[in-house]
């Protein structure tokens, strides 16, 4: 995918400064309807920045999965109209001959579910992207409240929206590849940070390459079940440490870190929460693994060393795992839908350098993560 704000950096306006939110807003003022023949194919979902735009810090709160309301026959979801290809036997597959905007709430708590039992599920031909923001919200908050993005640009009027732009003539909106890496891959479970983290998560293409733009998934349920039993008991109690990557210090003094220095605006501080390394999805009963090299930092009680070693065989194993994962290919109309407790992702940015790429997404908060109490 392309980067969030907080990956915005100077190299990117050919300058040493961090981008400013001045130099978003002129980049973002004449992205509007009619600005051009070149403008996006879907200029009201361009990213609104406001420097006055502040909502509450998340706090704690129960959520009751809707996939536990699904009748398990999932009539409404996979039927005789309905046409299904299976990526891979741990995670995947792709749907067609249904359209999300049409289903009832009994679909929808069936689509809850099916996402948990698949992890991924890829939509084809989904009318999603054309029934405008309010229908769209409304869909996804059947899933639980919206996550507010600290620093993505939203839509405006509509903070719940996470838009992802990458525009070659403007340089705010450059594609960002790492000069220190030999490859732009970045496994993260998305802002796992947050108190209550994401469940379902649905992601559109507003404007996609011909080629490349892929995202890569990976079944973290199938990258514990991989572990052998006695390395599951260790694992299995233990917490550990989320925080955004660009924090120096954690508590209340948030904004005076680093990453102050690196983003023009955020909304609302980056959450900073202890999660089981182990969890449990609260429907299937499944056990998935919980960290990311994204978000999460240190286990907690292990000294420094100990911690990495640790984190960082659990990061290799997922990020090798090519039989646990699957790739995702976007077409005009696809919508995809993952289960953010169960799965990893990786955007691939492979995308020449002169096309443009629009992307949205909505995701709910789902409930605080349950720790499982035995391997």
């Amino acid at each position: 995918m392309a980067p969030s704000v907080p990956e915005l950096t100077a190299t990117q306006l050919g300058s040493e400064a961090p981008v400013s939110l001045e130099e978003l807003k002129k980049a973002t003022k004449g992205l509007v309807p009619g600005w051009g023949a070149r403008g996006a194919s879907y200029p009201e979902y361009l990213p609104h920045f406001d420097e006055t735009e502040h909502v509450p810090q998340p706090v704690a709160f129960d959520n009751t999965d809707p996939g536990i309301h699904a009748d398990p026959a999932k009539a409404n979801l996979v039927n005789e109209n309905t046409q299904l290809k299976h990526l891979s036997p741990y995670i995947g597959t792709e749907i067609s001959g249904v359209q999300i905007s049409q289903l009832s709430k009994d679909g929808l708590n069936e689509l809850a579910l099916y996402a948990a039992e698949r992890k991924l599920l890829v939509f084809r031909d989904q009318d999603f992207k054309d029934i405008g923001p309010e229908k769209q919200i409304k869909i996804v908050r059947h899933f639980g409240p919206s996550v507010i993005h600290p620093s993505l640009g939203n839509l405006k009027g509509h903070p719940e929206f996470h838009i992802i732009y990458r525009d070659p003539e403007i340089a705010s909106f450059t594609e960002f590849y790492p000069k220190n890496h030999i490859n732009g891959t970045s496994w993260h479970s998305d802002v796992s940070a947050d108190i209550n983290p994401p469940g379902v998560t649905f992601f559109w293409i507003l404007d996609q390459p011909e080629l490349g733009g892929d995202t890569l998934f990976a079944s973290q349920v199938e990258a514990y079940n991989r572990l052998s039993d006695e390395f599951k008991k260790r694992l299995v109690g233990l917490r550990a440490l989320h925080r955004a990557r660009g924090y120096d210090e954690i508590g209340d003094d948030q904004e005076e870190g680093r990453l102050k220095g690196r983003i023009p605006h955020y909304r609302r501080q980056f959450g900073v929460s202890e999660h089981p390394v182990v969890r449990v999805h609260p429907v299937t009963g499944e056990k998935a693994l919980f960290v990311n090299p994204v978000f999460t930092r240190k286990i907690v009680g292990f000294k420094q060393e100990e911690s990495d070693f640790l984190l960082n065989f659990l990061f290799d194993h997922l990020a090798k795992g090519a039989d646990f994962q699957v790739r995702a290919s976007y077409k005009p109309g696809t919508v995809v839908v993952w289960d953010n407790r169960l799965v990893a992702h990786s955007g691939i940015p492979d995308i020449a350098d002169n096309v443009r790429r629009h992307t949205a997404r909505l995701i709910p908060h789902a409930e605080m993560p349950v720790p499982a109490t035995s391997p």
